[in-house]
């Protein structure tokens, strides 16, 4: 991967399985939380056209060896990082929210 490339992420789910994600954007919120706003990487780009493109955001956990990722499970915190990342990607992408097209 050069210097200006996609950020590329390996996750490792519980069974073993391994996902591969481009990182779009990472927030850290006043109290020291961190977040990261994911879609699915495909090396074959014929492959995302199978893809709904659905943004997977996560939050970050620091371990001292290792940074693991875990689904936010409270809905207004879920809400309030979604709505963070909604408006930051806006810019860059059509982002669609509860199945309708973003304004313009």
């Amino acid at each position: 991967m050069d210097e200006y490339g996609n950020d590329i992420i390996t996750v490792v789910d519980d069974d073993g399985t391994e996902y591969q994600f481009e990182e779009l954007d990472r927030i850290e919120t006043e109290d020291g939380s961190r977040y990261v706003a994911l879609i699915p990487y495909y090396e074959n780009p014929e492959d995302m056209l199978d893809d709904d493109g659905e943004l997977i955001i996560l939050r970050v956990i620091e371990g001292e060896e290792e940074s693991t990722l875990e689904p936010i499970e409270d809905d207004d915190e879920f809400n309030e990082i979604a709505s963070v990342f909604e408006e930051r990607l806006s810019e860059l992408y059509e982002i669609e929210s509860d199945g309708e097209p973003a304004d313009e």
